[in-house]
């Protein structure tokens, strides 16, 4: 660990205020100037008077120096090899396809009448922030987008899954055009865009998407991305509250894992041939940027740049979002995040998954070790087999009996997957990112059927 890096200290001591620990330098410039004098009440007299003591808490020596050693290891994190997880036995081709299959049974069960998945229904004792009927509307549309790409996905070409597909496209073009942001603090929209947007990529990659058809989910991506441009924040990427400002534009500061969310989304986008304004995905990517620490942990929102070492800005709090950041990031040329950087973080998910199961099914949000959320677990390992595609074929099966191993001991006895009690939305989004993640770990996935990229048509 080098301790003379340029700024390294510094940096320590700004991290060490943020995990409650007092800055050395302050406790230096207290011990050498103790004593001050100030003139009494009585002329030409002088009388000592202590200063005021320091409203940082006083720690032992040993407690500073073990502060000051945790804080700066992150400087030298990024030349250390990545932790590696132990041999797994993974599961047969035939579990991985059953545990799917299962999956897809368990959300053509739970589907709605009208088309969608998920309800404000079911309640509990302490329930997330969500003013209603906006945060609903928008929970409703992110959720059922990301169970009609799990159906897609799953190629279950069975009567019941076709008609679920149908009926989900047909709710979602006519829900998702009109999902907003709850209230001027709940801006939960920017969820349903980005996975509405994916889904509907899904939609028209579909060889029965022709015509009218074809023309409509395009008017609706397009739409999608014009409403994450006026849902983007001023210094650029998305976050879903805006606590202080409360402005049209949303002034609350991005997170990490929703900007990179969305910039996932929007390369898809582009992909199927609808390019977002350049503008708004260099600003995103530069929020990302501002939020990446030297070993590709990321924090988890950008006020937080001022409490480096803040527990859940540490390796341990960013298992579930630095999948989803690396993978960003790549996607939009960022050449640092290489083969070698992929590997070692899904290294790092699978040999400490720990710390992100021990958040998984946890009903407070943050609660855990290293302040994990419940919410991050299937989040974190939907995006973890999306940098699995990432790497070469000779690389992925190593992560892919990881990953499987992982997913399909954990599924429920009704086929589902859930991480957090999340009103009734969190079997249905648990299941679909279990099932898309299942997807990738198959031996031999079956080549999907895909439309010919047209020409950009970009946002103007």
């Amino acid at each position: 660990m080098n301790l003379t890096r340029p700024g390294a200290m510094a940096h320590a001591c700004v991290a060490m205020r943020g995990v409650g620990m007092a800055d050395p330098r302050l406790s230096i410039r207290r011990s050498r100037f103790p004593i001050e004098k100030q003139p009494s009440k009585e002329a030409g007299a002088l009388r000592p008077r202590r200063m005021a003591p320091c409203h940082l808490p006083r720690r032992p020596a040993w407690a500073l120096l073990a502060a000051l050693l945790a804080c700066a290891a992150v400087y030298a994190a990024a030349d250390q090899p990545a932790p590696k997880p132990k041999p797994v036995r993974p599961p047969s081709a035939e579990a991985v396809e059953k545990a799917i299959r299962r999956g897809a049974d368990f959300l053509l069960r739970r589907q709605n009448p009208g088309g969608s998945w998920g309800s404000a229904r079911n309640t509990k004792g302490l329930n997330v922030y969500a003013p209603v009927p906006g945060a609903h509307h928008a929970f409703r549309a992110a959720v059922t987008s990301l169970c009609v790409s799990a159906l897609i996905e799953s190629g279950d070409d069975r009567p019941a899954a076709r008609k679920a597909i149908g009926a989900a496209e047909a709710w979602l073009v006519q829900n998702l055009p009109s999902v907003r942001r709850a209230t001027p603090r709940a801006v939960y929209n920017n969820w349903a865009h980005a996975y509405g947007i994916q889904a509907l990529v899904r939609l028209l990659r579909r060889p029965d998407a022709e015509g009218d058809q074809a023309a409509r989910l395009l008017r609706l991506i397009r739409q999608q991305i014009d409403l994450l441009g006026r849902y983007e924040a001023v210094n650029g990427g998305w976050g879903y509250y805006d606590f202080r400002y409360r402005t049209q534009k949303p002034g609350g500061a991005p997170t990490s894992f929703l900007t990179a969310t969305v910039l996932v989304a929007l390369h898809e986008a582009r992909q199927a041939g609808v390019a977002a304004p350049q503008k708004i995905v260099d600003r995103a990517v530069a929020a990302v940027r501002r939020q990446q620490k030297p070993d590709c942990t990321y924090l988890y929102a950008e006020p937080l740049k001022w409490r480096p070492m803040f527990v859940i800005n540490r390796p341990g709090g960013s298992l579930g979002r630095s999948q989803a950041c690396n993978l960003a990031m790549r996607l939009w040329g960022d050449e640092r995040i290489s083969d070698e950087v992929l590997g070692a973080w899904l290294d790092r998910l699978f040999a400490r998954n720990c710390w992100l199961d021990m958040g998984r099914k946890r009903p407070v949000p943050h609660e855990s070790w290293f302040q994990v959320a419940g919410y991050f677990f299937y989040y974190g390992h939907f995006y973890a087999a999306l940098c699995i595609d990432e790497l070469p074929a000779g690389r992925r099966p190593h992560f892919q009996g990881h990953l499987a191993h992982i997913l399909v001991r954990l599924q429920e006895k009704d086929g589902s997957w859930w991480d957090f009690p999340f009103y009734d939305y969190h079997q249905q989004y648990g299941t679909a990112m279990a099932v898309m993640s299942l997807v990738r770990c198959r031996r031999r996935p079956p080549a999907p059927a895909r439309r010919k990229p047209g020409p950009e048509r970009t946002l103007r």
